[in-house]
């Protein structure tokens, strides 16, 4: 136990003050061995790109076909991120296109955040996400929308951004802390594709039967083009259509 906690006393050294949040993640035992095995492997991320463990904001940005989750980072006094890293995504349930329902295995699109840090998840460790959004609801006509939308470890999934159980460890770890550092909305972006003019334009052959789900995919693509071209976390508004205003 004493050499436990003189390890992660020693890891945790260059971390920012600790929060009530932190010392409650930090009671539990998946929680203490990320931080032991995953700790400096993603401080040195963070310093090879200019970037501290106890001065980091964070944006996920989704993307579904291809199967990738890319972590971008910058200081909290800083506009302006830049990607640190890309995580695979194990596993896909549904579609291509957004989530409407309930039980339709389908991952959100769309813009959304981080809103639950859970510790002791059945996919070992989960960062829930904010859906429905205000968006999904103005959208869609049914009831029951679903919900419990997690990035998770575990490799399995329906609806949600499985990683592997090693991979959870880091995206936890930069979550936390992003959190610890003062970022209380730490922004996800779910997008169907990379949404390059080329790409999209290609999509919007695929399912030009579908217009419904061409006009939300133009939208999103304001967005996508948005935080591609600006690296800022993005403003947005909501209409009373659903629809996101950049």
């Amino acid at each position: 136990m004493r050499v436990t906690y003189l390890l992660l006393t020693f890891l945790l050294g260059n971390f920012a003050a600790e929060t009530a949040f932190m010392a409650e993640q930090k009671k539990f035992d998946r929680v203490r061995a990320a931080i032991i095995e995953k700790s400096q492997i993603i401080q040195q991320k963070l310093h090879s790109n200019g970037l501290e463990i106890d001065d980091l904001n964070l944006v996920f940005v989704a993307y579904k076909d291809c199967g990738e989750l890319e972590v971008y980072g910058k200081k909290t006094t800083e506009t302006t991120y830049k990607k640190i890293d890309t995580y695979k995504i194990r596993a896909r349930s549904g579609k291509l296109g957004p989530k409407r329902m309930e039980g339709d295995f389908q991952t959100p699109e769309g813009i959304y955040y981080i809103d639950t840090f859970n510790p002791t998840s059945q996919y070992h460790l989960s960062l829930g996400i904010n859906y429905p959004n205000q968006a999904d609801r103005k959208k869609s006509t049914e009831k029951k929308l679903g919900g419990d939308i997690y990035i998770h470890g575990s490799n399995v999934t329906v609806g949600c951004l499985p990683m592997t159980d090693d991979k959870i460890k880091e995206l936890y770890l930069y979550a936390i802390n992003a959190k610890n550092d003062g970022q209380t909305k730490i922004p996800v972006y779910i997008f169907p594709y990379k949404m390059t003019d080329i790409h999209f334009d290609l999509y919007k052959l695929k399912y030009a039967d579908n217009p419904e789900l061409v006009a939300f995919w133009s939208n999103l693509k304001v967005g996508y083009d948005k935080f591609m071209n600006d690296k800022q976390e993005l403003a947005y508004t909501v209409d009373k259509s659903g629809n996101y205003n950049f």
